[in-house]
């Protein structure tokens, strides 16, 4: 079974604070890395805890408030000065090619490596990468400017032969990859032999929900639902739930109450207010609603099981 995690290198909202960096994380999945968000200093970190950024070929960038994509252009021009060949992708909303476009051009540099952008719609849920053995979809939020969650979905992982029977039905060697995928198996008389006969259910897939910036909303439930970890913020206690409104964010209390309704395994609570010195608290109010709440520590990684 291929790795799935996730560390975190920026936990806070809007300003670094208390050994918290900017909002950003690296997915893994088997040797692929994923960015998400590019807070201000997310190349740093990414050194700080022996990340190869070098095996980073996309990036996912949630909206357009500085705290998500501040660090973007540097970690290209590091990039760049380090003689990357390898392409590129970078998912976002459709205004930030415009302003990477910019960003080169004033400084007069063409980058060596090819880099692909794939605008982001904030209006509905999207396909937007069919990866072999994953798939990444949108996640619509409620924010000050458009903004996307993203889902991390593993397709369903194949069968598992069932020894026994493929012994006794003499099935061929050359005939097992079709088997875990699904197939039925037909012998030399004609006879088929369905696969539920030959096979065992293979692992069930897992997929990691990640909703950065975003108000309180229901009707990311049936999207995210059953998600083995889901990654929320919770800018404020729940004494703040009218400024977490007004300003399009979340409390930890809501945070824990989308995650109790969409019954998925884990909560990571993350994008913390730098008024919040100790985090005790945030935890508490969330695990009174869904127990099984963390708060996101930098340089920490999660697994996805």
């Amino acid at each position: 079974m291929n790795t799935f995690s996730v560390t975190i290198l920026g936990s806070s909202a809007a300003i670094a604070a208390r050994n918290r960096g900017l909002t950003a994380q690296v997915l893994r999945y088997g040797r692929e890395l994923f960015l998400i968000d590019c807070g201000e200093g997310t190349q740093f970190q990414l050194k700080r805890y022996k990340i190869p950024m070098g095996h980073i070929n996309r990036i996912f960038i949630s909206h357009l408030h500085g705290d998500h994509f501040f660090g973007l252009i540097g970690l290209l021009s590091t990039w760049h000065l380090l003689r990357r060949v390898q392409a590129l992708d970078i998912y976002a909303p459709a205004p930030l090619e415009h302003i990477l476009k910019l960003q080169l051009e004033a400084s007069g540099t063409e980058l060596n490596y090819p880099l692909t952008f794939y605008p982001l719609s904030a209006e509905i849920p999207q396909l937007i990468l069919d990866h072999p053995q994953l798939e990444v979809s949108t996640l619509p939020l409620i924010h000050r400017v458009p903004t996307t969650g993203f889902l991390f979905k593993e397709k369903q992982p194949p069968r598992r032969i069932n020894p026994q029977t493929i012994q006794h039905y003499g099935v061929p060697f050359q005939a097992i990859e079709s088997l875990r995928m699904g197939a039925d198996f037909t012998e030399p008389s004609g006879k088929v032999i369905p696969n539920a006969e030959l096979t065992l259910p293979g692992p069930e897939s897992r997929s990691y929900a990640y909703c950065s910036d975003t108000a309180y909303n229901e009707s990311l439930i049936p999207l995210i639902a059953g998600s083995t970890v889901l990654y929320h913020e919770a800018t404020f206690m729940h004494d703040r739930a009218s400024s977490a409104a007004e300003k399009g964010h979340s409390t930890s209390v809501q945070a824990a109450t989308i995650a109790s309704k969409a019954k998925v395994g884990r909560l990571l609570l993350g994008h913390f207010s730098a008024r919040y010195e100790e985090m005790g608290p945030l935890l508490e109010e969330a695990q009174s609603i869904f127990k099984e709440s963390v708060i996101v520590e930098d340089g920490i990684t999660y697994n996805i099981q």
